[in-house]
């Protein structure tokens, strides 16, 4: 019997007012690839096999889109649609091909408890070229989400979806769904929101080339280079055009299912009472903001501004 439940992290979908500014970004600065473009609607890859890793719209607002996920097969994704049916979740798109455009395969959308759609596909074509420059990312790592009610969407993801709990501490509920050690986490706030989007690049030295590429592109390093504690990461924090906060990140733990003990909150307040193992770095105050989403709703009502100004004269 085909097991309901997600697989693996595909890729994400953000809205961006400036489809052209923030394609140039993510290809020239950031590192990603381009694959195709449909209208408003832009795909970009990474170094690895995915068939893409992050899909941009053009949108009167920025915001998070969609976060995309794997199942094993066609099989999984219709069990998982037919759980997430009996279990009463709003289903966003019915299981259906995808366009071939975006990879093909086979998928559907579902909205959690605070509003995020997921998508949850198969059977999408894998790149055959797999090019090697380190400084590059080669897949999209993790997502964190700004969450209400922590436990809600710590059990939808968990309970739901076949996620497990990696870690928890204060701050944040660490959950995976490969042998990353998490693939989505839970940050404790006041709303629901994006947090972060990090992306894996193959090596120490390859997070420090594309930190580099970065400085010079005229975006300063928000925290970082540091070691994270859950995880065990190392990372660089920036905040790119749309006030989204992006990371690099290398040698993410892998988690062995036979042997692996969820740290709680307790255990990682005495293990490691700051952020970075390494004791070097601290977030900045923006990147905080940039984290709330504070630059993005900021950059949004700049927009609308230009917009009513223009419909105005």
């Amino acid at each position: 019997m085909t097991e309901a439940r997600v697989t693996a992290l595909r890729g994400v979908e953000l809205n961006v007012f400036n489809l052209d500014e923030s394609a140039e970004f993510y290809s020239k600065v950031w590192g990603l690839e381009f694959v195709a473009r449909e209208g408003g609607v832009m795909y970009l890859r990474g170094g690895g096999a995915e068939h893409h890793i992050l899909t941009l719209h053009e949108a009167p607002r920025a915001s998070l889109h969609s976060i995309n996920f794997a199942a094993q097969d066609a099989r999984g994704v219709d069990a998982l649609h037919a759980k997430m049916v009996g279990l009463g979740v709003e289903i966003v798109a019915a299981p259906k091909a995808r366009s071939e455009i975006a990879g093909g395969g086979y998928g559907f959308s579902l909205r959690t408890p605070e509003g995020q759609v997921l998508t949850v596909s198969a059977g999408v074509s894998k790149q055959e070229h797999v090019f090697n420059d380190s400084s590059k990312p080669v897949k999209l790592s993790h997502i964190v989400l700004n969450v209400a009610d922590i436990d809600k969407q710590n059990s939808f993801f968990c309970d739901t979806l076949g996620f497990r709990l990696s870690d928890s501490t204060e701050r944040m509920d660490f959950v995976r769904c490969s042998s990353d050690h998490h693939s989505i986490a839970l940050a404790r706030g006041h709303g629901a929101g994006l947090n972060h989007m990090a992306y894996e690049v193959p090596s120490f030295d390859g997070l420090m080339r594309g930190a580099g590429r970065m400085k010079h592109g005229g975006y300063n390093i928000e925290w970082g280079v540091g070691r994270h504690g859950p995880g065990n990461n190392i990372f660089s924090y920036f905040v790119e055009p749309n006030g989204f906060v992006t990371e690099y990140t290398a040698e993410v733990e892998q988690i062995d299912e036979a042997t692996h003990m969820a740290g709680m909150p307790e255990y990682w307040a005495k293990k490691m009472p700051m952020p970075d193992r390494w004791g070097m770095s601290m977030p900045s105050q923006r990147l905080r903001e940039a984290m709330s989403g504070k630059f993005t709703e900021e950059r949004n009502l700049r927009c609308e501004d230009i917009i009513s100004r223009k419909m105005a004269g």
